[in-house]
């Protein structure tokens, strides 16, 4: 059986939180490249002290109007910055559109593949904008 804790990394989850045993909870395998990328996309560059270039940048996007053109800068700069930061996936494909149930978010979603293994994965992010105009 492969381990693939060992091929795609363990760390303390994300958001950090307490297990059932009181101690603080790990993710690994395909879960961690999942938390590490939600991780990359809400820190913003300079919040990191030691890695100041580190992250997203996606909170200097939030409150701008919720219109096509606020979207196509949301998928750059998570394209690039999954680029940049995480290794261990190729983004395929990333998608923001305005949220159906609220006028003031958006929904980016994010289709990728684990290198090491070649498997597809999706992942969606709500963002909080302000009303298109």
């Amino acid at each position: 059986m492969i381990d693939e804790g060992r091929i795609f990394g363990r760390g303390i989850s994300f958001p950090p939180r307490v297990g059932p045993d009181g101690r603080v909870s790990w993710s690994s395998a395909a879960q961690n490249v999942r938390e590490c990328i939600r991780v990359i996309l809400l820190t913003d560059p300079g919040e990191r002290v030691m890695l100041r270039e580190f992250g997203g940048g996606l909170k200097r996007l939030l409150f701008m109007p919720n219109v096509v053109s606020t979207h196509r800068m949301i998928e750059e700069a998570i394209t690039q910055s999954l680029g940049r930061w995480e290794p261990r996936v190729r983004v395929d494909d990333v998608r923001v559109e305005a949220d159906a149930e609220d006028e003031l978010a958006a929904i980016a979603t994010i289709r990728y593949t684990l290198v090491a293994n070649s498997v597809s994965q999706q992942l969606q992010l709500r963002l909080q904008l302000a009303p298109g105009s």
